[in-house]
């Protein structure tokens, strides 16, 4: 059973590397911001409401928590069993849906968009992280998890490999970037949009890739292995602090679960120990400066010394 440490430094954050003591605040611990999920992921954070919104797939809602309040309430249920979510550079919320197996975006207005359902005339299978570049462009994931059962979506037969996608901001133009990796799950670009990071889960064991982003930036080449996990690691989603470190949602099992903070030659350099499995997590708050993560049946966060990149 998880209890707040009563002793600083938070014995949670483990320096690896003396590399990461920099962004260790002394008297920053692993808060439990809440609790009662089946599969937390996807948190995604709004500043102007002060709010963070996070996916429980399998009890098939988002769930809101209130930086000032404290509270929990639905923020949408039914959810379509929604997984990834972020936010477009307009601020609107995009969401990845296995249920009704798509990419949405919420307008202002509260009316829902669908951004992409299908391609080449067959339907996606359960789109499963997304990112927004710079020039408005959505990325996404697809892996078939969400249809490989009744629990985080419904069973059913993939109509197509499992790629990462690209869709254009301006002509809504969906393209396929990668159809190399196994069973993609998370995504995220580095500070300078220069590389993009995809978690490989359908390697065994599993392991972190990562592209240069093509002159058009809409492409991605050389690809390689940016970090090989050991037989029990198993990375989920991600996002880069300013300085390009790499912040990877974590498992699985005692020793393994939390957060493994990797520097950009891809040397871990920390490790935020849960007692959960974190799937994802994302930074927020006023200054970007606190780490949320979205971890198996909690919520918990971290208040750290850096910032989270604009946008992601």
């Amino acid at each position: 059973m998880w209890q707040p440490t009563e002793h600083y430094p938070d014995p949670a954050v483990r320096v690896l590397d003396e590399r990461f003591r920099p962004y260790v605040i002394f008297s920053a611990a692993v808060e439990r911001l809440a609790t009662g999920c089946r599969w937390s992921e996807g948190p995604v954070w709004f500043g102007d409401a002060r709010c963070l919104l996070w996916s429980d797939i399998p009890n098939n809602r988002i769930l809101r928590w209130d930086e000032q309040t404290g509270t929990v309430a639905p923020y949408r249920q039914p959810s379509d069993y929604a997984n990834g979510n972020t936010r477009d550079r307009e601020g609107r919320l995009l969401t990845c849906e296995h249920g009704a197996r798509r990419v949405t975006r919420t307008e202002y207005d509260g009316s829902i968009t669908v951004i992409m359902d299908s391609f080449e005339g067959k339907r996606l299978n359960s789109p499963n992280d997304i990112v927004v570049k710079s020039d408005g462009s959505i990325w996404f994931t697809d892996p078939p998890f969400g249809i490989l059962g009744h629990y985080e979506g419904y069973k059913a037969e993939p109509e197509l490999p499992t790629h990462v996608y690209r869709v254009d901001a301006q002509t809504g133009r969906a393209t396929v970037v990668c159809s190399e990796v196994a069973r993609p799950n998370g995504l995220c670009f580095s500070p300078d949009e220069k590389r993009l990071y995809v978690v490989e889960s359908g390697a065994m064991p599993r392991r972190i890739r990562v592209f240069d982003v093509g002159d058009d930036g809409a492409s991605l080449c050389n690809d390689r292995v940016f970090y090989q996990c050991e037989a029990a690691q198993t990375p989920d989603g991600f996002r880069c602090d300013v300085d390009g470190n790499l912040w990877a949602g974590w498992g699985m099992g005692p020793g393994h679960d939390g957060v493994m903070v990797f520097a950009p030659d891809g040397t871990p350099i920390g490790h935020i120990v849960l007692p959960e499995r974190c799937a994802n997590l994302c930074f927020g708050g006023r200054a970007r400066n606190r780490l949320f993560m979205a971890a198996s049946q909690g919520l918990y966060a971290l208040y750290v010394n850096t910032q989270g990149v604009a946008g992601g």
